[in-house]
């Protein structure tokens, strides 16, 4: 089949590149500009367009697709089938309609569950089991289309957004090239989502990064990693005659029983006092420094029991 992909950052890289190797033609690849990025603030494309660009294929960056002549070209491309994952941008109902068999996407939760911009971050936040990434036909709605095929996986205690992320992204891979078959022999038959346990995973923001120490351990452990590596949970420490306080991202974390103030250091290891139970930090960030294992931190900035942080 003719297919257009679109999408833009690391997470879509993994189904294109599963796309390259099937027989079908990608007569083009839809992402995202290039934005300012780095300390020179240089123009830096998007991941799918560094690798769009070393597979040869034909880009396209507009800004928006709401616009007739872009609509226009889109339809010229006489597509069979777009493939959609992380694109970031709108997708009118003219360009839904265009290709002979819609639009497909590529979706990272179990849906109705966690619709929306950040589905891997919300459902390790919320401490949820298991999650997925599912393809559906793709409608005007915010992902309320049918669902065509589900790979589930398991959300372990250890799991980061980071690591979730790449695990998804590889089911993801996996699952198309079939999707894909299936479709053009008629196949797949679309399952309506359900109208019950639609939640909304919205995109995150400044609100959700800061640490609230009087909350259970529970919820924290989630915060942290489900934030991890980017944005980050963060908290602050006062180190001894220092003046202002210290914002520390906290990277990876642990669950455990002990009992003690919210926010008090309960031992020289950094296990911290929560609401209900403690969380056991075990790699973080300061300011200006690279990520780090707790034991590496303690040995140049120790932290003895009893200190606090805000």
């Amino acid at each position: 089949m003719r297919i257009v992909f679109m999408g833009s950052p690391d997470f879509s890289v993994k189904a294109l590149e599963a796309l390259c190797e099937t027989d079908n033609e990608i007569i083009c690849v839809y992402t995202q500009p290039p934005r300012p990025a780095g300390r020179g603030k240089a123009d830096r494309p998007t991941a799918v367009h560094a690798f769009a660009d070393a597979q040869g294929l034909p880009v396209r960056t507009p800004k928006s697709l709401k616009k007739d002549p872009a609509q226009a070209e889109f339809g010229a491309l006489g597509a069979d089938l777009a493939i959609v994952v992380a694109y970031g941008l709108i997708l009118p109902q003219p360009v839904l309609d265009a290709p002979r068999l819609g639009c497909i996407n590529l979706h990272a939760s179990l849906l109705p569950r966690w619709r929306g911009a950040a589905p891997i971050q919300r459902a390790i936040m919320a401490g949820d089991r298991e999650t997925a990434v599912q393809a559906m036909v793709m409608e005007a709605g915010l992902d309320t289309g049918p669902v065509l095929a589900t790979a589930r996986t398991d959300i372990a205690s250890d799991d980061t957004a980071g690591s979730l992320h790449d695990r998804l992204a590889e089911l993801g891979a996996q699952l198309l090239p079939s999707v894909i078959e299936a479709l053009a022999g008629g196949a797949l038959q679309p399952k309506a989502q359900s109208e019950e346990g639609v939640i909304y995973a919205s995109k995150l923001g400044p609100e959700d990064q800061l640490i609230d120490w009087s909350k259970p351990a529970s919820e924290i452990d989630c915060q942290i990693r489900g934030l991890s590596p980017f944005p980050g949970a963060y908290t602050f420490w006062t180190p001894p005659g220092a003046e202002k306080p210290v914002r520390l991202k906290l990277l990876m974390s642990r669950y455990e029983e002990d009992e003690g103030a919210p926010g008090e250091a309960l031992d020289d290891q950094l296990l911290i006092g929560c609401g209900d139970g403690s969380v056991r930090i075990t790699r973080l960030q300061r300011p200006g420094k690279g990520p780090m294992d707790v034991a590496d931190f303690l040995r140049g900035t120790p932290i003895p029991a009893g200190m606090h942080f805000q």
